[in-house]
């Protein structure tokens, strides 16, 4: 059977680049201005993250920098898994109205409207489920699901304002706002640590206010990015929304899956399936190691999304043009830059990780854990290639049921063995290599009857998975 995936996973890939390989003549294309800017953006907002953490891991006790981290890993499950769709859509949506010509702010009303009924939707959940979480995931600390609360709305206001940047094909204040975004927040751990601030509370805010101000910020200078235009229907900004909202929480669970899952079970004991953890220091220490190198392990996830920026906007230009046998060149360079990050992630993060996490954050790991931690990021790296290639070829309900299979693949993982780390571990390189493998199998099939490609649904796949330590 594994040879079957094995064999079916590697026959795909090579179609896929012999369907996308041309024979065109035509000169290489400048990349669009401010594509620079966003790969630098993403860049930057990475450093900022590691830096945030480990500015605070200084200035709070040991048990307040657990509910940090844990806060960190739930923000970004909960937000771009609801908002990111949001973001898509409007970048499609206002991409589509700026090729004909037409003003998009009827469009940017209707998704602020069902922005602000996400937000609400989320605020009760979190209302409803906030003991459960302060129990088992925020150390007995309530101010957590409160300062979870404010990242939510304020990182929703900031996927939609990404969303009208992308979509008017602002790529530079788009690559601004992540990048202020990550100053923002260390600059103000910088602050707090200097005035003598130790309390939770106040580094919990800096991760849900920074991006408000750094959106007020990238938008100061941008006249006419919102013009009049056409009366928008529902239809226009919800048309795959309910796919991309699937496939995004699925996808972002996957993502923040390891901490996510480890914290809890770190205090369960499961005597039936014989799989033990206990509550010893040594222990305590080695899942506060694990998930600062989960956050290491993504380095080379941020490598290849600011390549892919640079790319993607380009090739959203080129089909819009109809040139398709430059856009199939251009995907197929940016599947090859996919595996050669993939592979050089996992050796580099295997053998030079537990150094770069001892350096960072003064805390132990071992190679067997960023080894795999690495093959888990590089299985999911491939799987977001090949999801946004679906989803430039309007194949959104596939994309769905990909990211589902593998969230659903996490679960009998978890009892492949009675190390707790290793179970984990092992359930996230198998949650990201059932959707590579699936997404592989659908685009070969789906290549065989290729969709209309246009500068909207490449805008789409562009803002699909943007990711976040």
């Amino acid at each position: 059977m594994r040879s079957r995936f094995a064999a079916g996973f590697t026959t795909s890939i090579s179609l896929l680049s012999e369907t996308l390989t041309t024979n065109s003549s035509s000169a290489r294309s400048s990349l669009p201005e401010g594509t620079v800017a966003v790969a630098a953006g993403l860049i930057i907002s990475g450093v900022c993250a590691f830096a945030f953490l480990g500015l605070s891991k200084k200035a709070l006790l040991e048990q307040d920098q657990k509910v940090i981290q844990q806060l960190w890993f739930w923000t970004f499950a909960l937000a771009p898994g609801f908002f990111l769709p949001l973001e898509q859509e409007v970048g499609r949506a206002l991409s589509h109205r700026r090729s004909l010509g037409q003003g998009g702010l009827p469009v940017v009303r209707r998704a602020a409207t069902i922005g602000a009924a996400i937000a609400l939707i989320l605020l009760i959940g979190l209302v409803a489920f906030g003991p459960l979480l302060t129990r088992n995931s925020f150390e007995q600390e309530s101010v957590a699901v409160i300062a979870l609360m404010v990242a939510v709305v304020a990182w929703g206001s900031s996927h939609l304002g990404r969303g009208i940047l992308a979509g008017s094909g602002r790529f530079r204040p788009y690559g601004l706002l992540m990048s202020l975004d990550g100053l923002f927040r260390v600059i103000g751990c910088l602050v707090l640590a200097a005035l003598g601030v130790h309390t939770l509370f106040a580094y919990a805010l800096l991760i849900g206010i920074p991006p408000v101000l750094a959106l007020a910020v990238a938008f100061s200078r941008q006249s006419g990015v919102l013009q009049p235009g056409p009366e928008a229907p529902w239809t226009e900004v919800s048309t795959n929304l309910s796919w991309l909202v699937l496939a995004s929480v699925a996808g972002a669970f996957l993502l923040n899956a390891g901490p996510l899952l480890a914290h809890p079970l770190a205090s369960v004991t499961d005597k039936a399936a014989g799989l033990t953890w206990s509550t010893t220091t040594k222990d305590a220490s080695r899942l506060g190691a694990f998930e600062y190198s989960v956050l290491l392990s993504r380095l080379p996830l941020f490598m290849f999304q600011a390549v892919q920026a640079a790319l993607l906007p380009k090739l959203a230009r080129i089909a819009a043009l109809g040139a398709y046998d430059e856009f199939r060149r251009g995907f197929k360079t940016l599947l090859k830059i996919v595996g050669v990050v993939a592979v050089l992630g996992v050796i580099g993060t295997g053998v030079l990780g537990p150094l770069a996490v001892r350096i960072a954050y003064g805390v132990k790991t071992s190679n067997r854990d960023m080894a795999l931690l690495a093959v888990a990021s590089g299985l999911y790296m491939v799987a977001v290639s090949m999801a946004q290639a679906l989803i430039a070829l309007h194949r959104h309900p596939l994309v769905a049921i990909g990211w589902i299979l593998g969230v659903i693949g996490v679960v009998p993982s978890l009892f492949l063995s009675r190390d707790l780390l290793l179970r984990v571990e092992l359930a996230l390189a198998i949650g990201s290599l059932i959707p590579a493998v699936y997404f592989s199998v659908a685009l070969l099939r789906t290549l065989r009857h290729p969709s209309h490609i246009d500068a909207g649904s490449i805008t789409e796949a562009l803002l699909d998975h943007p990711l976040t330590p």
